[in-house]
């Protein structure tokens, strides 16, 4: 017993503490290794919800408020949309034209190996007045499923090139004016087209 005091004299109180049944305590974790744990989850879930927003297309940053800036409402619209701030996708344009843009567009096109590829579009139709772009506001669903059915069959191929630009846009043209007849569309412009 007298060999057990002098090994206990010997070795730090810190070694040598036990709990209440007896059993030798659990050692703590220094505070540093604590903290550099606890930065290291904040990188990983900030990090994880960074690209999360990014994926899902979420505007953020100096890119977000620089589109900000250059989007201004006219009053008119803006009453007709339904109150204050609302942005209208219809524009006006030179010579009488009207502008209208159409929602992001985004779809699962078909590839010919096995990973997904994506298409976002962002379209705006020129019109060439005020009552065909208040044509287009109720037909907007259709457009929707018409967009989604034509641009799934589509193959990344089929659209490299300015030629498959100019076909992807005669062909949009000639879809939409199916959809809203009577009335004609002048124009399709492409806004934004990525393919990932």
């Amino acid at each position: 017993m007298s060999k057990d005091k002098d090994k206990a004299k010997d070795k730090p109180e810190a070694d040598v503490a036990e709990g209440e049944d007896g059993a030798p305590a659990k050692k703590k974790l220094p505070m540093k290794l604590v903290i550099i744990g606890a930065a290291g989850a904040v990188l990983v879930l900030g990090g994880g919800g960074a690209a999360a927003m990014m994926l899902m297309g979420g505007h953020g940053g100096a890119k977000g408020k620089a589109e900000k800036k250059h989007e201004t409402p006219k009053k008119d619209d803006a009453k007709k949309e339904g109150g204050k701030g609302a942005v209208s996708p219809i524009s006006p344009g030179p010579d009488g034209v009207v502008f209208y843009t159409m929602p992001d567009i985004l779809v699962n096109m078909q590839a010919t190996d096995s990973r997904p590829v994506y298409l976002k579009l962002k379209l705006a139709f020129e019109l060439p007045d005020r009552e065909t772009a208040d044509a287009i506001e109720p037909a907007a669903p259709r457009l929707n499923d018409m967009f989604q059915g034509f641009l799934r069959e589509l193959r990344p191929e089929d659209l490299s090139g300015s030629e498959g630009s100019y076909q992807l846009r005669q062909e949009i043209q000639r879809r939409v004016n199916l959809v809203i007849a009577p009335a004609k569309v002048n124009a399709v412009l492409i806004q934004e087209m990525l393919i990932q």
